[in-house]
């Protein structure tokens, strides 16, 4: 985990100044503690730069519950992401009213002098907090959830992280991806495979024809 955390900041062409010893510090401290709904720390600023401890309500878990409201009548590993990548929303649109990160943009590039923006580094290690709360607590049934993984690393294209699920029954990975849009969108999931290969959603602000 040190090794895969030691390539991660420098991703998404941050265009904020960290101290970096402290944001791999920090990040490993946060993928090592178990989240709890009374308090988990949320990343912002690039890099994890920015950490908020936060916690939820009754009635704002109760926001996120509802997304799986129907989740007994889920047959599928397929549409159980679904309910994922709509309650990563739900999550960011709370977390962001405490965090002052509601007005994240999509992308990176050309939104860091705005309040508020997460880079992509945030936004998987965010994405995968969330999904483990999910997970604890009963939400997630038919995925587990992987460390973060990154794509290019300047060879091929700009480096980019996303969260990662498998599903438990073949093992098969998706990527988890809440960067592609404003904050409160569903998170964009993918076949880890397809994301891995440059995958942009046709209807993100960041694709370019």
């Amino acid at each position: 985990m040190r090794q895969l955390l030691s390539k991660l900041l420098p991703l998404c062409f941050l265009t904020f100044s960290l101290n970096v010893n402290a944001a791999l510090s920090d990040i490993n401290r946060i993928y090592h503690e178990i989240p709890a709904l009374h308090g988990f720390d949320v990343c912002a600023g690039g890099g994890c730069a920015e950490i908020t401890h936060v916690s939820l309500t009754d009635e704002e878990w109760q926001t996120i519950t509802s997304v799986f409201a129907d989740a007994d009548e889920v047959v599928n590993a397929e549409q159980e992401r679904g309910l994922i990548a709509l309650a990563i929303g739900e999550f960011e649109k709370i977390v962001g009213i405490k965090t002052g990160t509601s007005t994240d943009r999509a992308g990176t590039f050309d939104n860091s002098d705005y309040p508020g923006q997460l880079d992509c580094n945030d936004e998987a290690i965010n994405s995968t907090t969330y999904m483990r709360l999910m997970r604890q607590n009963g939400l997630i049934k038919l995925h587990e959830i992987e460390d973060m993984r990154t794509r290019n690393f300047f060879f091929t294209g700009w480096p980019h992280s996303t969260a990662v699920i498998h599903e438990i029954a073949n093992g098969t990975k998706f990527a988890v991806d809440s960067w592609f849009y404003d904050n409160g969108f569903p998170a964009t999931i993918v076949p880890f495979t397809v994301w891995k290969s440059g995958y942009i959603p046709e209807d993100s602000p960041l694709y370019k024809k």
